[in-house]
């Protein structure tokens, strides 16, 4: 078996890369883009009792997976919003883990799911595809730390965060915790 930081982890945990150049941001737009099509072919044709696996022990199932991820996604779109049309916005953070625990994340059909994902990436990607570079070097605060990110260390947060909850709903389907 795995040890927990593994499966916390199974990505290993978010770097910022120092030098984020065009390559790189297309890379990571192509993880976004394509992030609901791995997860439906993962997900689809689950039984109620498969969704709700989880990674890890003590972790989110895969149906909670799923809906975290929607919510995520949407909180993104709006803080990319927020920085490219306000100069260094504080955004909002949300309580993710209580989010996780709501009636539509836990109960919410997993095919509506699926559809609403598709379609928060499809406008994301929408977004990323007509923005500039220097649309990208954009920032917010994050008021965890009072950080400061620009839109591309914020786009690389986001494919990092694509591929570790992906693996989290390997990971659920292979240990069955």
């Amino acid at each position: 078996m795995e040890n927990l930081e593994q499966l916390k982890y199974p990505v290993g945990k978010v770097i910022i890369p120092k030098l984020i150049n065009e390559q790189l941001i297309e890379e990571c737009k192509a993880v976004i883009e394509i992030f609901p099509k791995n997860v439906r072919n993962e997900v689809v044709g689950l039984s109620k009792e498969e969704l709700s696996y989880r990674y890890r022990p003590e972790g989110w199932n895969i149906q909670q997976v799923v809906n975290h991820c929607i919510d995520s996604h949407m909180n993104s779109i709006i803080r990319f919003k927020l920085a490219l049309t306000e100069k260094n916005p504080t955004i909002r953070p949300y309580e993710e883990q209580l989010w996780a625990e709501l009636p539509d994340t836990l109960n919410y059909p997993i095919e509506k799911s699926l559809t609403l994902l598709e379609m928060v990436h499809d406008r994301w990607s929408f977004l990323l595809q007509h923005m500039s570079n220097d649309d990208f070097d954009r920032t917010f605060i994050h008021p965890a730390g009072n950080e400061q990110l620009s839109l591309k260390e914020n786009l690389c947060i986001y494919a990092w965060h694509c591929e570790h909850h992906f693996q989290h709903i390997i990971n659920a389907k292979k240990f069955q915790f």
